[in-house]
């Protein structure tokens, strides 16, 4: 049995994804709304429920990378439950990833 994580811990582990960035978009993935839950299953192993922009998205293993590389040294050991329902869109990016789009151009 494993102990439940915090929410300190899980804030760290938040911030870490933040350096994980859309190669499309060039946006973080926290702020763009790709993350849907972190949790923890029974074995403690960090489980990212998260979608792409797209289901067709060429860059799943460029993700995969670097978040890999931003967790490493925050959990023993990760997997992604790619989650495609309910699709993403921009009504999920946070107002933060909103100021980032407008700063690229985009219009919110």
């Amino acid at each position: 049995m494993t102990t439940e994580p915090t929410p300190e811990k899980y804030d760290q582990i938040e911030d870490s994804l933040r350096e994980v960035v859309d190669p499309e978009l060039d946006i973080n993935i926290v702020d763009l709304g790709l993350i849907y839950d972190l949790s923890f299953d029974d074995e403690g192993e960090l489980v990212i429920s998260m979608t792409l922009t797209s289901a067709g998205c060429p860059l799943t293993d460029v993700l995969e990378e670097q978040i890999s590389a931003s967790l490493n040294g925050v959990v023993d050991s990760f997997r992604i439950n790619w989650v495609w329902m309910p699709p993403w869109g921009p009504e999920r990016i946070t107002p933060e990833g909103r100021d980032m789009m407008r700063a690229l151009g985009f219009a919110f």
